[in-house]
C-alpha cells in the first residue's frame, strides 16, 4: 500500500515540477510550484516527519508562493494580453 502511495506522490511531484519549467504563464508556473512543494511535504509525511511537512507547507507554500504571486500581479500591470 505504501508503495502505491509513494509512486503516486512521486509521479505527481515530478509532473508538477516539469510543468513549472514548461508553463508559459507565470501564474500557472507558481501554482505548479505550490503543487511541487505540497508533493515534497507528502514525502515528509511518508517519512513520519509531520512537523517538517507542516513547516514545508507553511513556509514554502504559504509564504513563498504567495510572495511570488503578489510580485507577479504587481509587476504585470502595464502588459497587454
Amino acid at each position: 500500500m505504501i508503495d502505491i502511495v509513494f509512486l503516486t506522490v512521486s509521479a505527481l511531484t515530478i509532473l508538477s515540477s516539469i510543468m513549472v519549467v514548461q508553463s508559459k504563464k507565470l501564474v500557472h508556473s507558481a501554482v505548479y510550484l505550490a503543487g511541487s512543494f505540497i508533493g515534497t511535504a507528502a514525502f515528509f509525511i511518508l517519512l513520519k516527519a509531520e512537523f517538517v511537512a507542516w513547516i514545508q507547507v507553511l513556509v514554502y507554500v504559504g509564504a513563498v508562493v504567495t510572495l511570488i504571486l503578489f510580485t507577479i500581479m504587481l509587476t504585470k500591470k502595464g502588459e497587454e494580453e
